[in-house]
């Protein structure tokens, strides 16, 4: 069964499509075949393995950073979910003898605030 890669989600190209991978980098020049042949000498050579690790070590750097900017989106919406749904379900964390007491707390409150608006009213 032939199926397009980029709609598949657990390959590559799906992944950098929607943004789960870095597409672009520079540490990915490296990797690049090469078909041409090259005449190399020791001390190149050396200095490329040099090179090829301090590139790795980049490249791990910037995914680090790449996934915590994901995670940090993520952490967000989470919680932004979760205090939703705390307000949405309080009655389970409360008594409802409080929630009642926190109502006729705000009614008394309004009440309250009214009351001198209609005096003001009155007055003038």
């Amino acid at each position: 069964m032939k199926r397009n890669p980029r709609k598949v989600k657990w390959t590559k190209a799906y992944r950098k499509l929607a943004g789960k991978e870095l597409a672009e980098d520079a540490t990915f020049e490296m990797e690049r075949r090469r078909n041409r042949p090259e005449k190399y000498d020791r001390e190149l050579v050396h200095k490329t393995v040099n090179a090829l690790k301090k590139v790795t070590e980049v490249r791990q750097k910037r995914q680090d950073r790449f996934f915590e900017a994901r995670m940090q989106k993520a952490k967000k919406q989470q919680t932004a979910a979760a205090r939703a749904q705390l307000e949405q379900e309080i009655h389970l964390v409360r008594a409802p003898g409080a929630l009642e007491a926190e109502k006729l707390k705000a009614e008394k409150l309004k009440v309250a605030v009214e009351e001198p608006a209609q005096v003001e009213d009155m007055q003038e």
